[in-house]
């Protein structure tokens, strides 16, 4: 699918979006993103949200995937160390009983 988007990108600019170009596009799908959720949520007004949410969350996705690929990000991998770190920060952590001398009681 990029591939067809590059060589759409080379017929109209004479060359394949650049790292930046992509961020942009994923900048302006994060805001149709936006506008559909206040739709969604009754701020906005819109026509068939659902499916129009699903579509512009999909789009999102693709150019997250695509930023990747262009600077060799390892997703996946990025992400499972991304939810690994989260998961450690968001355990409470078990305390641990330490060793106490007992205090003298107050009379």
């Amino acid at each position: 699918m990029r591939k067809l988007y590059a060589a759409l990108e080379t017929r109209h600019g004479g060359r394949p979006w650049s790292g930046a170009e992509l961020a942009q596009g994923f900048v302006g799908d994060v805001g149709d993103l936006m506008k559909l959720i206040q739709a969604k949520e009754g701020r906005r007004s819109g026509r068939n949200v659902d499916a129009a949410l699903a579509h512009e969350l999909a789009d999102c996705l693709w150019s997250v995937l695509v930023l990747a690929d262009a600077y060799g990000v390892d997703l996946d991998a990025a992400f499972r160390r991304t939810m690994t770190g989260l998961e450690r920060k968001l355990t409470p952590r078990r305390r641990t009983r330490t060793a106490r001398t007992p205090r003298a009681r107050r009379c």
